[in-house]
């Protein structure tokens, strides 16, 4: 498709039919249909044209409500007190508002990919014209945006494309806000609908963000080799100036490497990233440096290592400038949307830019010019360095014991620590000389301070803890692999067979944000145990980062042990928060590209497909941000399951599958078109697990699909009963709803399994050709 903007002006016009002045004619779309597949029957869906479908996966997956507030406070007539039967004045009730909260946060989510997509592509076109090529992968990708296709029925082959998808996007993300308004929508599973509905455009919208950074700045394609980048503060060479990158958008990092590379500067400066910056920044170069996940902001700033603190947009600490300030490092904003009040030098010349933040007469400035704002960040990094001297807050052992004598062990910091982590014992600790407390609190500590704001007595909690485990700290060099970007065509007819069959016994994407209960090793620790299960392991975000913080005996991390491949056994990073529609696309073009289905602006027949064959199952331990939510539920509307931490009840709801109702499990069987008990798989949705161990198990679990065959069934069963045993002790109670026939019992465990079939009165049911839409069993029997 391609999409031509005309616009014509004529000053004066004589003809036959009179005297015209000053006409204009203008033509906002010209579309050349160049996809040669028939348009589907949903392209750019409404907010009900999959309600139909929304209302299939609600009637099996209840949503099952954990209200963190009991009033609702959104209108003038609040608070209304929502507890019981009781209603708002609006009329909305506890369970209509849970949902109602979810759905702004989903849109305040998809708000911000969606936004962040628009700015990437402006500033693309801008810099590489409307025409440039959509190329993520050449004829290794030839189904470029899986996603795009399936919701809005055009095929992208330019960057000007993508602006007819990101209209869309915006279009139906206005509707969605204002569905939150009050005396709008009334009943839950309607606002659960439309929550399903942002997480869809909001897939749209991050991957057309990735489609754009990867096709212009040359990320990498598909390379199951991406190169391994450098991780951890270990790895910052801390004698050279440092510029440090924190957000997601990142043109203006790339205009830093630029910078160093016109100028002949490469290796005298060290660029280095937090959260998603930081994986595009080593996509574009990977000489350049990953810190650390989102939580690691303030101990690295207070480190003082960075000489220079670089911002664009999303979850970035809203008080970094006061940080930077406090270690003398000058602070550059770079977006719209994080202005820190500071002023606009956008149009000043970068001399005196740089003469005024290396003085220290101010102590950040806004410049909204990428390129701009590469070229002064470089510059004062140079200037500054010799200055500030590495100047930190962190404060020496002598000074950790003598604070520590402050505390008034009135546990305000354990109470205020979203892990419940023993504070005040640790202090104590350390009044005796003994930091060991301290150090064994760092792994645990997400970084967010807010001990630091209960204490009484202001003492820097924080700080105390990065002191201790400074050696520790200091040591952390590991290697994550750059991200990928797109899952390349001929991977996915290698695996679909497998994958849909159970072969290959499933796919699990390890994604979000770095608010983990016990650190990040838990992470790394559930990788490496589904790899080495032969699970096909895909990594995003902040928990790809965490990922490769972990060392085997010869000192490699999973990602110089395992393959990069999209395959049994391996182990994959795609890339940012934008990258995630690559997981869920390749789970779209195994029924694409696999199954043959139709792909085109054909979302109900694609996910139905999903729900029942491909063995799919998302892993957000670490989930934050509204970001986190609305990424979930564009996996969820696909039909793919996805598992939080124990801070993810904090969402406000679950999703969830009742194993007792036989009734909530039978799908169609499209062959015969007769009904059929298929068990609950998967039992869940949206599930918040307490512990890893807990979450393992419900991984293996939610891997099982209605169409497994009797070979894939037992390798399925076979990882399920074996994690539940290790880490329970026990046999899974509920092991009889997850055996079909006889052939389905692992071999090794037959006469165990046969018994409790036994006394469960077990009955033996068919395998059907699963699905839930009845328009698929007429397509049959045509």
């Amino acid at each position: 498709m391609s999409r031509k903007n005309v616009h014509l002006k004529v000053d004066e016009f004589k003809g036959n039919i009179g005297l015209i002045k000053n006409l204009e004619i203008s033509i906002g779309k010209i579309i050349e249909e160049k996809w040669e597949e028939p348009m589907g029957p949903t392209p750019f869906p409404s907010l009900t044209t999959l309600r139909d479908w929304d209302f299939k996966l609600l009637q099996r997956f209840k949503p099952f409500y954990l209200p963190f507030c009991d009033v609702c406070c959104l209108c003038t007539f609040g608070k209304c007190d929502l507890t019981g039967n009781k209603r708002g004045a609006c009329g909305l009730n506890m369970s209509a508002q849970q949902s109602r909260i979810v759905l702004l946060a989903c849109c305040i989510g998809a708000a911000t990919h969606i936004g962040h997509a628009r700015h990437l592509v402006e500033h693309l076109i801008e810099e590489f014209g409307r025409r440039h090529p959509v190329d993520v992968g050449g004829v290794n990708v030839e189904v470029e945006a899986p996603v795009t296709r399936l919701v809005c029925g055009i095929k992208p082959e330019t960057l000007g494309d993508l602006e007819a998808a990101l209209d869309y996007c915006e279009n139906q993300l206005t509707h969605l806000l204002s569905i939150t308004h009050t005396g709008q929508e009334g009943s839950n599973l309607d606002f659960e609908s439309k929550v399903f509905h942002a997480g869809m455009i909001d897939q749209v919208g991050m991957e057309i963000a990735d489609l754009a950074q990867i096709s212009a700045y040359g990320f990498p394609k598909a390379n199951p080799e991406a190169p391994l980048v450098e991780l951890g503060f270990g790895a910052i060479d801390i004698q050279k100036p440092v510029i440090l990158c924190i957000g997601h958008n990142v043109p203006p990092a790339i205009g830093i490497v630029d910078y160093l590379t016109e100028n002949g500067l490469q290796g005298e400066v060290e660029v280095c990233g937090l959260c998603c910056t930081a994986h595009d920044i080593t996509r574009y170069n990977p000489k350049a440096k990953i810190v650390g996940p989102i939580s690691w902001q303030l101990r690295f700033v207070r480190s003082g290592v960075p000489d220079v603190v670089i911002v664009d947009e999303q979850c970035i600490r809203t008080d970094i400038l006061i940080e930077a300030q406090k270690v003398k490092a000058p602070f550059i904003a770079t977006s719209e949307k994080n202005c820190q009040g500071l002023e606009d030098r956008t149009h000043d010349s970068p001399d005196k830019i740089v003469e005024d933040l290396v003085t220290g007469k101010v102590p950040g400035v806004l410049i909204l010019d990428p390129e701009k704002a590469g070229e002064v960040a470089v510059r004062v990094a140079i200037e500054v360095m010799p200055r500030r001297g590495k100047f930190k807050v962190i404060p020496n052992v002598e000074n950790v014991i003598e604070e520590a004598k402050r505390c008034r062990q009135c546990d305000k910091c354990r109470r205020a620590c979203p892990n419940d982590l023993p504070i005040p014992e640790a202090m104590k600790a350390a009044v005796e000389g003994n930091l060991e407390k301290l150090n064994e609190l760092y792994d645990a500590c997400i970084g967010c301070a807010r001990c630091e704001h209960a204490c009484p007595e202001n003492i820097p909690v924080h700080n105390f803890i990065v002191k201790a485990a400074e050696k520790k700290m200091k040591a952390e060099t590991f290697k994550v692999r750059a991200g990928r970007g797109p899952i390349q065509d001929v991977e996915i007819r290698n695996v679909g067979g497998p994958i849909v069959l159970g072969e290959i016994p499933g796919v699990v994407a390890f994604v979000g944000c770095a608010n983990y209960p016990k650190g990040g090793k838990e992470i790394a620790e559930m990788v490496m145990e589904f790899a080495k299960r032969r699970f096909i392991v895909v990594t995003s975000g902040c928990a790809a980062m965490s990922a490769g913080m972990y060392k085997n005996e010869e000192g490699k991390t999973p990602y110089e042990i395992y393959s990069g491949d999209f395959d049994a056994g391996g182990i994959l990073n795609v890339g940012s928060c934008v990258s995630n529609p690559h997981i869920a696309g390749a789970a779209i073009k195994i029924a694409s590209i696999f199954a043959k289905r139709k792909l085109r602006a054909n979302y109900e027949e694609i996910a139905d497909y999903v729900l029942n064959r491909v063995g799919a199952v998302g892993v957000a331990w670490g989930a934050m941000s509204q970001k986190a939510a609305s990424i979930a539920s564009g996996f969820w509307r696909l039909g793919v399951p996805v598992i939080v931490g124990p801070h993810g009840i904090k969402y406000r709801r679950m999703l969830l599958g009742r194993a007792d109702k036989q009734e909530d499990w039978y799908v169609y069987d499209a062959r015969t078109g007769e009904k059929v008990y298929v068990g609950p798989t998967p039992e869940h949705l949206f599930y918040a697990a307490e512990t890893k161990e807990e979450a393992m198990v419900m991984i293996a679990k939610l891997c099982m699909r209605p169409n497994d065959t009797t070979k894939g069934r037992a390798i399925k069963l076979t990882h399920y009963i074996d994690l539940h045993k290790r880490l329970y002790g026990i046999m899974p109670e509920d092991i009889h709803l997850f055996v079909r026939t006889i052939a389905d019992v692992p071999v090794t465990m037959k006469d165990e399994i046969i018994k409790i079939l036994e006394k469960k009165d077990w009955k033996e049911t068919v395998i059907p050709d699963p699905t839930l839409l009845p328009r698929l069993i007429r397509k049959k029997k045509e």
